[in-house]
């Protein structure tokens, strides 16, 4: 594929254009778009923490036709709202691939093609965000094929099939594989295009450049990046900090008044390189450093088997989150978890079933991280994973199929595996109450 240079080149002088009309009108953090103050996020002049959740499909909801669910979607953010959620974490873009476990449709169908439907969406979502004083952080990729993402990058320049990780369960080998994403021009050359795409579109609803946008939070590079598999080589990690040191410049060429971010999971996405992880967020040009906690997904849990293995994991994860909070002092920039979940009790997919242990866990993380944030640290906030809503599973096996709802689990999860629906009142009750208390830290100036 030939890439459209002469586009990029005129997104990037108008962003450029643009940023220099804004950097006249007001400082960094009071002007309503978010930023960094010192090691904390400042808005409008003003302290301003995350209280968010994941909300990866909204731009499919907003879409005018097809998938779009617009008056579910303002039902969803109206009970976002009223939780006291400000931030939602949301797919900026999908690449259609033959895998199974993938999201469909998706926003680009080949490189340079797109769907105009699903961006509309996309426009809706952010012109809605912005009439509620909600911010939102959009990823432009995603290291896991389930929105086609780095895998059908390289599907489409090297002819290699699609891994999928879901059939082959080899995660090894794919990791080793989409690293492989970095290195290639080609690749990388298509992937900036739709960067400067989405930068530099003008949103159809609110006539808006989202450039301009304060509703944006950050763009963010990808969902969660890694540098290869567990065995990953000094080499690979060389690249991969050079790719999100250079694509986090480029992106910030064409849009200086938003945040950057990585997307990174944290020592888990790092191949448990703490070096690494320091060194991947260190460029300028990465506003804060992002961590996600995984407990049943790395082994630390068996929902299964609660009452046994809950002391051991919450003993590892306080101390992951302790330690990337303590990693960003390091660096002096804030720092935001923004995905945690864990399972229903017993490891159940019903909407029907309880949230005991589930409420427990995310009680306790939100404890840490307001005592944190309490004491000064350099915490932004949290995101949940992942807001269900009104969405409901649709098939007995649970998995997602064309035409089901969309909730918070991607189609490569069972539908309810780590899902927030609007019917979980226990659970609601707990994130309105941390909701609450970590905005109560915004009332004066640090």
């Amino acid at each position: 594929m030939q890439v459209q240079l002469g586009r990029i080149v005129f997104a990037t002088l108008a962003g450029l254009a643009s940023i220099g009309g804004a950097a006249a009108q007001a400082a960094p953090g009071e002007d309503g778009f978010v930023a960094v103050k010192g090691s904390h996020f400042v808005r409008k002049g003003q302290p301003y923490y995350i209280a968010g959740t994941n909300l990866w499909y909204g731009g499919y909801l907003g879409a005018p036709s097809g998938v779009g669910q617009r008056a579910r979607l303002t039902r969803e953010l109206d009970r976002l709202k009223a939780l006291g959620i400000n931030n939602v974490r949301v797919l900026a873009v999908s690449e259609k691939t033959a895998m199974k476990s993938a999201v469909s449709p998706a926003t680009t169908a080949a490189p340079g093609e797109y769907d105009e439907q699903l961006l509309k969406g996309l426009d809706f979502l952010m012109a809605e965000l912005g009439k509620r004083d909600m911010t939102a952080v959009l990823y432009l990729n995603n290291f896991w094929q389930w929105s086609g993402g780095m895998t059908q990058y390289l599907n489409w320049f090297t002819g290699s099939p699609a891994h999928d990780p879901n059939a082959s369960k080899d995660y090894e080998r794919f990791m080793a594989e989409n690293a492989r994403f970095y290195s290639n021009d080609k690749a990388q050359a298509a992937y900036r295009q739709v960067i400067a795409h989405i930068v530099g579109r003008v949103n159809t609803v609110t006539g808006r450049a989202y450039r301009d946008d304060p509703a944006i939070l950050s763009w963010q590079l990808a969902n969660e990046p890694r540098p290869g598999n567990s065995k990953a080589t000094k080499a690979e990690k060389t690249v991969y900090i050079k790719w999100i040191a250079d694509t986090a410049r480029y992106i910030r060429s064409l849009d200086a008044r938003h945040m950057v971010s990585s997307g990174s999971e944290g020592l888990a996405g790092s191949s448990q390189d703490e070096q690494l992880y320091l060194d991947a967020h260190r460029t300028p040009d990465i506003a804060y450093l992002t961590y996600h906690l995984w407990p049943a997904n790395w082994g630390w849990f068996d929902p299964k088997r609660a009452d046994q293995t809950w002391a051991g994991m919450m003993d590892k994860s306080l101390h992951y989150l302790n330690l990337h909070i303590d990693d960003a002092k390091r660096l002096g920039k804030p720092i935001v978890l923004e995905e945690f979940g864990l399972n229903r009790d017993g490891a159940s997919f019903a909407i029907g079933s309880g949230t005991t242990v589930r409420d427990r866990f995310y009680g306790e993380v939100f404890g840490l991280i307001q005592q944190r944030a309490a004491q000064g640290d350099p915490v932004a906030g949290w995101n949940f994973w992942a807001w269900g809503g009104a969405g409901r599973a649709a098939n007995a096996d649970y998995w997602w199929k064309p035409g089901n709802d969309f909730v918070g689990d991607p189609p490569q999860e069972e539908q309810g595996l780590y899902s927030v629906f609007d019917s979980d009142a226990a659970t609601l009750k707990v994130i309105g109450a941390a909701a609450q208390r970590l905005h109560g830290l915004e009332g004066g100036k640090r």
